[in-house]
């Protein structure tokens, strides 16, 4: 799937959704849950990969290894993110410089 900023993606392995923020410039298959991830309204039921339940964080940011990828997660649920086998993580907030 050719991904795009402010593209909506909803899983169907459990109640998780994102926005993308960042999209790399080939087609990429984001999953959840072990599955890939689709448009809402495209409702696609399957099981939670054992494997793939950890589960996503509401308003936190996740990006790739290379950060080509960044997507920010507008509901919650029991999968976990990934890029085919390889899990997003989740993006750390920048330091702000001290004041003295």
């Amino acid at each position: 799937m050719q991904l795009s900023p402010g593209t909506r993606l909803k899983s169907g392995t459990c109640s998780t959704e994102i926005i993308i923020v960042k999209a790399p410039a080939d087609a990429t298959v984001i999953t959840c849950g072990g599955a890939p991830m689709g448009i809402p309204g495209e409702e696609v039921e399957t099981a939670l990969a054992p494997e793939a339940s950890e589960g996503t964080q509401l308003g936190k940011r996740y990006i790739n290894e290379d950060e080509t990828l960044e997507v920010l997660c507008t509901k919650s649920g029991d999968g976990s993110l990934g890029i085919g086998d390889t899990p997003l993580s989740v993006k750390e907030a920048k330091p702000l410089p001290a004041s003295d």
